[in-house]
C-alpha cells in the first residue's frame, strides 16, 4: 500500500503581492524561499514561503492577483490551513496578533488548543502547539526560533462527498483514521509535520475559486520513482491523473478526488536551493528557462515586492 508522509505544500490565491509578503513574512515570520512566476501565467508571481531551509511540509505558495475578485470558501477546497508552533509558543502569537490588530478566536478540538484568524485576503488560518517538527531557525523581527512557525500542522478539508474523500485519504493516500469529534474526522500520515488532516463530514455549499481560497493541496512523494508509482496507483484507484509536470523545484502530478478537492503529489527533490544558494533563496526573481528571454518585460510588469519586518 502507498503512504504519503503528509503535506508537501498548499497553494492559494490572494490579492496584492506586497500585502501577501507583509503578512506571511512580516506577520507570520515565514521565509520567502522562492520568487518566481506562474508557469501558466508568467505575468503573475508564484511566491513560496516556508521555514529557513524551504523544507517540504513547510511550504505555502501563492498566486497573487491584485484587484482580483474574492472567492468563496466551500466544498471542494481546503477550508483551513493549520501551522504548527513549538510547545509554549501560543501565548506569544496571541500577543502578537493582538498587537498587530489581527482578530483571533480560540477553540479546542481533539484535545488541542487552536488560535484561529484570517490573513489579509480572507484565507482561514490557525496555529497549534506540537512537539513534532524541526525548529525553524529563520529569524525576522521579534520572531525567534523558540516561537517560530515550524511548518504545517495540517489542514481541514471541505468535501462535496465527505465519505468518498475519507476513503481516498485512507485507501489511496495511506493516512490513518484517528477518530471523530463533532462533524470532523481526523486522519494522520506518518510524517512529523504536515501530518494531521481534519475532514468536515457535513457537506457544504460549493466553493468558488478566487482571492482568499486554496487552489490545491500537494502531498509528498519521496522522489521521481516514488511519484511514478503514485501515478500508477492513483490511476488504478479510479482517478484521472495527469502526466508528470516539471515545476522546477519539484515534479508534480494532479488528480481531483471525488469530493472535488484538487490533489497534487509532488516530489521532495530537487528543492529550492538548486538555482540559488541556501543563503540567498528568495532574494532574486527566478524564471523557468522558457521565460528567461522575457525577463526584462516580466520584471517591468510584475509589481515590486519587498520582505520587511512589521515590528
Amino acid at each position: 500500500m502507498m503512504k504519503t508522509a503528509g503535506i508537501h505544500h498548499i497553494t492559494a490565491i490572494v490579492g496584492h503581492p506586497q500585502e501577501n509578503v507583509d503578512f506571511y513574512a512580516g506577520v507570520l515570520g515565514l521565509r520567502l524561499v522562492k520568487k518566481t512566476v506562474n508557469f501558466d501565467d508568467p505575468g503573475t508571481y508564484h511566491l513560496y514561503f516556508g521555514n529557513g531551509a524551504g523544507k517540504p511540509g513547510t511550504i505555502i505558495t501563492f498566486f497573487p492577483w491584485a484587484n482580483a475578485f474574492q472567492g468563496k470558501i466551500g466544498a471542494g477546497q481546503v477550508g483551513v490551513i493549520s501551522f504548527v508552533v513549538p510547545m509554549g509558543a501560543l501565548s506569544f502569537w496571541e500577543n502578537r496578533l493582538e498587537r498587530l490588530n489581527i482578530h483571533y478566536t480560540k477553540e479546542t478540538r481533539f484535545n488541542e488548543t487552536y488560535v484561529l484568524f484570517e490573513d489579509t485576503h480572507g484565507l482561514q488560518l490557525e496555529l497549534v502547539e506540537r512537539e513534532d517538527g524541526d525548529v525553524n531557525t529563520y529569524t525576522i523581527g521579534d520572531i525567534t526560533p523558540d516561537v517560530a512557525i515550524k511548518g504545517f500542522g495540517g489542514a481541514t478539508l471541505l468535501s462535496s462527498r465527505p465519505k468518498e474523500t475519507a476513503t481516498t485519504l485512507e485507501d489511496v493516500m495511506g493516512l490513518e483514521k484517528l477518530g471523530e469529534e463533532g462533524d470532523l474526522t481526523r486522519f494522520r500520515s506518518y510524517g512529523d509535520i504536515g501530518n494531521i488532516i481534519d475532514l468536515k463530514t457535513t457537506p457544504l455549499g460549493r466553493g468558488e475559486m478566487g482571492v482568499g481560497t486554496v487552489h490545491h493541496i500537494a502531498w509528498r512523494a519521496k522522489d521521481d520513482q516514488d511519484q511514478l508509482e503514485w501515478q500508477e496507483f492513483v490511476g488504478n484507484s479510479g482517478f484521472g491523473v495527469t502526466e508528470v509536470r516539471d515545476r522546477n523545484y519539484f515534479n508534480a502530478i494532479y488528480f481531483k478526488e471525488h469530493g472535488d478537492i484538487l490533489f497534487e503529489i509532488a516530489t521532495d527533490p530537487p528543492g529550492f536551493a538548486h538555482d540559488e544558494s541556501p543563503e540567498t533563496m528568495g532574494e532574486n526573481l527566478m524564471l523557468p528557462a522558457q521565460y528567461e528571454q522575457h525577463r526584462e518585460k516580466l520584471t517591468e510588469s510584475l509589481i515590486p515586492i519587498t520582505v520587511r519586518s512589521v515590528d
